[in-house]
């Protein structure tokens, strides 16, 4: 077990290695690998576990109305899975979870996370907090998704990446990662950049993004 990894979770933030270690020593778990491209949890499987990724990456999917997969996030170690569902009635995986690469994960059952909560102050925050952060940030997801059109779609990203004071930055991701998170084809996003620059909004060079009109910008969605 990597402490020095799991000292950079959120869960475990605040406390020191030979605390989390400590913790873990009293605390039944278990260590799953899955090799590249495996299917760690399908949408509507029970949550009946923390799921902490210790090593790897993981990608949560949904399939859309019309068939297409769209990729909601990647989840580097040391993320947990679906952190905001282990509890309430409606305890399931909200999307497929998809291992990236070879991938090991640390589960610990419902009932003994529980008991966790209960004896150790410093963890029950840390995760109303990481809950907390979930719900904010698939709001904000289904907010995004309910835009009809890739150019909505792509001035709300740019946003989101700007700010009110930047104006200028480098994109994260490539056009190929960006068309799997919009869920749709690269052509399309390249088609979208090429149009928002042509009418003036942004400037584009490569992976540079500069933002010319952001009220303008604002008003495609």
């Amino acid at each position: 077990m990597c402490y020095s990894i799991l000292s950079r979770s959120p869960l475990f933030q605040g406390l020191t290695e030979d605390k989390i270690k400590m913790l873990l020593s009293e605390t039944p778990h278990r260590i799953r690998k899955f090799r590249a491209g495996s299917m760690i949890a399908q949408s509507g499987e029970p949550v009946n576990s923390l799921i902490i990724v210790i090593s790897g990456i993981v990608k949560g999917e949904m399939i859309d109305s019309e068939g297409k997969i769209i990729k909601i996030e990647d989840i580097p170690a040391p993320g947990a899975l679906a952190p905001a569902f282990i509890f309430g009635n409606k305890a399931w995986f909200p999307v497929n979870v998809i291992s990236v690469v070879q991938t090991d994960i640390m589960i610990i059952d419902k009932s003994v996370f529980l008991k966790v909560l209960m004896k150790w102050d410093k963890i029950l925050v840390n995760y109303l907090n990481m809950i907390s952060d979930r719900t904010q940030f698939l709001s904000e997801k289904i907010k995004f998704l309910n835009f009809k059109t890739i150019r909505s779609k792509l001035a709300h990203y740019l946003l989101q990446k700007t700010g009110k004071e930047i104006v200028s930055f480098t994109l994260d991701k490539t056009q190929n990662e960006l068309a799997e998170f919009f869920g749709v084809t690269r052509p399309s996003i390249a088609r979208a950049l090429h149009e928002l620059e042509g009418m003036g909004v942004i400037e584009a060079k490569g992976k540079n993004i500069k933002i010319l009109d952001k009220q303008k910008l604002a008003r495609f969605f």
